[in-house]
């Protein structure tokens, strides 16, 4: 550290009062309003690749057997932790859910029932408008505060395990305004439910617990170097959205199969093993605090999940019974189509819908999101209490409602499906099937449609569900934390139930079993939304503790899957495509293997030396948004054999050639803006020493690299860049290609001055630890924002021990399905492109991989053809 104060090396300070104009100017030392040369990218790619550098071999030197154990053994104690903590959450979640809700509709219950007999229900509808209103305002502040918030999370963990950093998705502000938030929506009534959210909630205690510090909290900071890197912290958020799916529905097998079907790239033994820990870990959490506090049975584990289906199980006195026959599996495969299609229908409205809201809403003053919030809350609040007034019809009651058969098997569930009927304006012995249906909690109506002995009304079914459909379609969307299974689950059993109905009614099927048909009917529509295939089906085997249903939904959910990918794609994915992430899908197309690696490479290539100049490291920094950068050496021995007879013994000029930015035209854009450097006073000053001597021969040049070949990393002068005057040869030089340097690293190495001086040998350069060049992450800092003022810009850097010397490289002519392969299971940044004679010719990142860039390019091939 110098007298200055900066995280520097003392001989990279500078005195203050040498600098010219110029180099204040260049140093950042005055503030312009061009301070950002270029925009900042919205989305980059996590790094899951190993950089095995200088560092990383020093720990890996000083770790043994035992270490390495004892590592293992805290891998396992976080994602226990996880678990834990994520059960927790729901816990929280789904407590003060309850208690808002039941205070809820019991006050507007009871004036309801007062109303009726002296006609002021609308005083009853007002109240009811005041508890939802509030409730979903406070969840549309808590979005404003973090909107990241909003929606149910699921698309962007999709990204982020696919390998897409999304900005702010796992941070500590989030889950606490997710988790707030969700339960002020589901509170407030909207057509919400709180599963998707618990995913999303999962997956940043997964990101956050092992960090052991957080960017809102920064007073609480812990010395805990390890498990900071983009590969061990996915591994924990797939763990964290695991035990999240876990504690929403009680299925621990579903969530580790949830996070391997949604996007995880990597995969191995190991990781499933901790996922499936630490699901069960959330699951029984839950289960232990919650049949605690509902039941007082402490340790009796009888609430597995927030989202309980209960036991499905015909009545003993009802021989003619089954739960699902052969036959039934045609009216099945019926209803996965129509499921399919009512599940392209809404995906088609919603995404309509959140176009309109990107250019009408979003670009408006946040208070405008608010407004619409409260708009969605007050049209739901009419049409709930509208209908439930006016609509519903009075059903007979079932003759064994107090028997407490074995059909219903409640004592294991949070709310007697009996105990929540609602008998608005019917006479006794009877109830109001709209009411019961709208005026208790999701949940409960959906237990209601599952398991009620008695019949709703097929009008009834239909004006729910059309009702249902169109209301949760527009409120998915809005700004507030809100999932959309129970929404869904809730209208696919509404349409079971009609189903049912209608086949007892007209057909006579009088065995059939109504509880199935709904469950069917709820799998049909939320596999047509989502278009979710093995997690789902273990999700809702898991939720109905029945494996005899395993066929019938697995086979559901691939006709309505099939079914709605005809028309469109499935809710989360079009959600990712409208906020342009570039999400990799599984594997390519065939035809996409006409094309070769060179066909989508990236050419133009930002590239810095082995031993580089301060000057030129942030010229290059502020000047390109790249994040990660070829180590290169210009191979000037072969250049004479390079151009002889024209003929191209190197790819680089065919490369090249097709690209009108040249490494002199990059020279230009390095230039244009007064912070970057070199200036070309600078230049000329810090160059001064050379241009007093004459300059060497080609022949004494190249006698100069012969007589350092044996040095790792030669290169001529650290400062040397392109310029105006190279000829077509120097252009084209062939680059040597070493490995490759994070822009990251290259930060961390400027703000911690590690550098040494032209009269000093690179050994002298002051070395960092493994844990101090990822003492930052995941923030690191902005080249932008450094004080550079102390930065002597004639200083070198010897990035060597720092950059990744062995990254994974592909030919130019490696087909592009094996491109895809390598880049996304091994869950790559950065893919550089190295000919046969070890030439870096291009480099590959994700957007090069993306289903609209691989289709452009497939159809400039055929043009070219």
């Amino acid at each position: 550290r110098c007298g200055c104060g900066a995280r520097l090396c003392c001989c990279c300070c500078g005195e203050r009062e040498s600098r010219t104009p110029e180099e204040l100017t260049i140093l950042g030392e005055t503030h312009e309003e061009e301070d950002e040369i270029l925009p900042r990218k919205d989305y980059e790619s996590l790094d899951y690749d190993r950089c095995i550098n200088d560092p990383y071999l020093e720990v890996l030197e000083g770790m043994d057997n035992k270490k390495a154990q004892r590592y293992e053994a805290v891998k396992w104690v976080l994602v226990f932790a996880i678990g834990v903590c994520t059960g927790l959450v729901g816990l929280f979640v789904d407590f003060f859910v309850r208690l808002f809700t039941q205070l809820k509709f019991r006050l507007v219950q009871s004036s309801v029932e007062e109303c009726t007999e002296k006609g002021c229900l609308a005083l009853s509808l007002l109240e009811l408008l005041g508890f939802n209103l509030t409730f979903v305002f406070l969840a549309s502040l808590l979005v404003l505060i973090q909107p990241v918030a909003a929606g149910s999370g699921i698309p962007e963990i999709k990204c982020y395990l696919n390998g897409v950093k999304v900005p702010g998705v796992v941070r500590l502000r989030t889950v606490v305004c997710k988790a707030m938030g969700v339960l002020f929506s589901v509170a407030g009534g909207l057509f919400v439910g709180k599963e998707g959210p618990m995913i999303h909630s999962g997956a940043v205690v997964g990101a956050g617990l092992p960090q052991f510090q957080s960017i809102s909290l920064r007073k609480i900071q812990f010395n805990f170097p390890y498990f900071r890197s983009d590969r061990d912290k996915r591994d924990f958020v797939s763990a964290g959205a695991a035990a999240g799916v876990a504690a929403a529905f009680g299925a621990p097998i579903g969530g580790t199969l949830f996070s391997l079907e949604e996007g995880s790239s990597f995969w191995n033994q190991g990781l499933t093993w901790k996922v499936l820990f630490s699901s069960m870990a959330a699951t029984f959490t839950l289960n232990f605090f919650r049949s605690g506090i509902q039941f007082g049975s402490w340790g009796a584990f009888q609430l597995p999940g927030l989202l309980n289906f209960g036991e499905f199980k015909c009545s003993e006195s009802d021989k003619k019974c089954h739960l699902w026959t052969a036959v039934d599996l045609g009216f099945f495969i019926l209803m996965g189509i129509v499921g399919g299609l009512l599940g392209a229908t809404f995906n088609c409205l919603n995404k309509r819908l959140a176009k309109y809201r990107m250019r009408n809403v979003h670009p408006k003053p946040k208070l405008v999101r608010v407004l619409e919030s409260l708009l969605v809350s007050l049209t739901t609040t009419v049409v709930v209490f509208v209908a439930s007034m006016v609509l519903g019809e009075c059903r007979q009651m079932s003759s064994n409602r107090h028997s407490g058969n074995d059909t219903l098997s409640l004592q294991d569930l949070s709310e007697d499906v009996n105990s929540s009927i609602k008998t608005f304006f019917c006479p006794n012995e009877t109830y109001n099937d709209m009411a019961t249906l709208f005026f208790n909690p999701q949940e409960s109506a959906i237990l209601q449609l599952f398991h009620q002995d008695g019949t709703f009304s097929p009008v009834t079914l239909s004006l729910f569900f059309l009702l249902y459909f169109l209301l949760s379609c527009w409120t998915y969307g809005i700004s507030v934390p809100s999932g959309l299974f129970v929404p869904s689950l809730l209208c696919g059993a509404a349409f079971g139930r009609l189903v049912a109905n209608l086949l007892k009614s007209y057909i006579g099927l009088d065995h059939i079993y109504s509880g199935t048909f709904a469950l069917i009917g709820a799998a049909a529509f939320l596999g047509g939304v989502v278009r979710m295939t093995i997690s789902l089906t273990v999700i809702l085997i898991e939720s109905t503790n029945e494996i005899t249903y395993g066929l019938p939904i697995m086979i559901t959910l691939m006709v309505a899957k099939w079914t709605g990918d005809f028309f469109n794609k499935g809710i989360y994915d079009i959600h990712v495509n409208l906020r342009g992430v570039p999400l990799l899908e599984w594997e390519t197309g065939v035809e996409m293997d006409k094309l070769r690696a060179s066909d989508i490479m990236e050419p133009n290539l930002t590239y810095v030396y082995p031993h580089t100049r301060i000057q030129s490291l942030v010229s290059i920094l502020r000047t390109t948004v790249h994040h990660a950068f070829p180590v290169v050496t210009e191979n000037r021995g072969n250049e004479r054999e390079f151009m002889k007879g024209n003929q191209l013994i190197s790819n680089n000029i065919k490369f090249k050639k097709s690209s009108i930015l040249t490494r002199a035209g990059e020279q230009r854009k390095r230039s244009q803006s007064m912070k970057s450097y070199p200036s070309s006073e600078l230049r000329n000053m810090c160059d001064e020493h050379i241009a007093t001597e004459e300059p060497p021969e080609k022949e004494d040049l190249l006698q100069q690299m012969l007589e350092r070949r044996y040095t790792p990393y030669p290169n001529l002068y650290p400062d040397q860049s392109p310029s105006e005057e190279w000829t077509m040869e120097e252009r084209f030089r062939p680059l040597t290609f070493h490995g490759l340097i994070l822009r990251s690293q290259l930060v961390t190495l400027l703000d911690r001055g590690v550098c040494y001086s032209e009269s000093q040998s690179s050994a002298s350069q002051p070395r960092l630890s493994h844990a101090e060049m990822s003492e930052d992450y995941p923030r690191y800092p902005d080249i932008h924002d450094l004080d550079l003022t102390l930065l002597n810009p004639r200083m070198i850097v010897d990035v060597t021990p720092y950059m990744n010397p062995s990254p994974f490289t592909v030919s130019p002519n490696t087909h592009v399905s094996q491109v895809f392969n390598l880049f996304r299971t091994m869950g790559l940044r950065h893919l550089p492109v190295v000919n046969a004679v070890g030439e870096v010719v291009g480099i590959i990142t994700r957007h090069n991989l993306t289903h609209e860039f691989l289709q452009a390019r497939l159809r400039q091939h055929y043009q070219t053809i």
